[in-house]
């Protein structure tokens, strides 16, 4: 054995070597974790848009961007959280750094609800926030505890619930009547559960694993496909019949891309797989969270060649 201290120096260069690595893995899951909420923001303020031209209020842009940076800030913290399922369903954002994640969550929402406080809507702002976190942490006060996760259903009833309200409630905040509102509330309400049972086919090893009682868990596939087609239809007939009576915005290609796109994901993506490759979930990401982005373009196209 030397004495000079030189035969450390292998040691010390590998321990280097495997600390750049784990500051680069660690990097790369928080990319993962921040940009893992984006589309779903952007579509959400595609939907408050939507649901403004349904209910045929006015329009206000400061109003979707506020919505979306509250999605975003939502979805970002509640996967930051590390809840158990995830750490089977999104292995790639393992060693992402939370601190970072809530940091700029914290932003993106303080911004969000300080556009919606301008205009009298703080308590929607702060609806999805307090129900996200009941819903992921719970809420407990000595021996009585309140958690939202776990039952069959219950997370996508939340998610409708939820979402629905938001958008609906930003959107018609400023109209005068109720109803638009209401059957905007109960469309989107429903879409929202629709997509996040889509979402569960996704996650079902993990959720499984967690003693999470998600549809596809509980029903299975066949079962729960069909729940998701009737709900689908009935809520897209009953917006159809109200806009051919005149009570929303005549928005047909609205109504009509989501009626083939809903269609075209409940069969398509209602079946498990083990891994999904980039082509399936790039389809996925079109049908679902890309949809209410493809209607306004699509509306925009239709506008201009008729």
């Amino acid at each position: 054995m030397s004495s000079n201290g030189l035969i450390n120096l292998p040691q010390f260069s590998v321990n280097k070597y495997a600390l750049n690595n784990l500051f680069n893995d660690r990097r790369i899951a928080t990319l993962h974790l921040l940009k893992s909420s984006l589309l779903v923001s952007i579509s959400g303020a595609f939907r408050i848009y939507i649901a403004f031209l349904l209910i045929q209020a006015e329009y206000i842009a400061l109003h979707c961007v506020a919505g979306a940076l509250i999605i975003y800030a939502v979805y970002t913290l509640d996967r930051a959280m590390d809840t158990e399922e995830d750490a089977v369903n999104r292995t790639e954002l393992k060693g992402a750094s939370n601190k970072t994640a809530l940091l700029i969550s914290l932003l993106c929402f303080i911004i969000g609800a300080l556009i919606l406080a301008a205009g009298g809507l703080l308590a929607i702002a702060f609806l999805p926030l307090v129900t996200g976190y009941l819903y992921t942490k719970g809420l407990t006060v000595g021996k009585f505890k309140l958690r939202l996760k776990g039952s069959m259903g219950v997370k996508n009833t939340i998610v409708g619930l939820t979402w629905g309200a938001f958008i609906a409630g930003i959107a018609g905040a400023s109209s005068g009547n109720v109803l638009p509102t209401l059957l905007v509330f109960l469309f989107f309400g429903t879409k929202l559960f629709v997509n996040s049972a889509i979402y569960d086919f996704k996650d079902v090893k993990g959720d499984f694993l967690a003693g999470i009682k998600t549809l596809p868990v509980t029903l299975g596939e066949k079962r729960t496909r069909k729940v998701l087609l009737l709900m689908h239809f009935v809520s897209h007939a009953v917006l159809i019949f109200f806009l051919l009576n005149g009570t929303i915005g005549f928005e047909p290609v609205i109504l009509l891309y989501s009626l083939l796109a809903g269609i075209l994901t409940i069969r398509n993506f209602t079946r498990p797989v083990e891994i999904e490759s980039k082509a399936r979930q790039t389809k996925r990401l079109f049908l679902v969270d890309g949809e209410s982005s493809s209607i306004v373009g699509l509306r925009a196209v239709s506008g201009i060649v008729l």
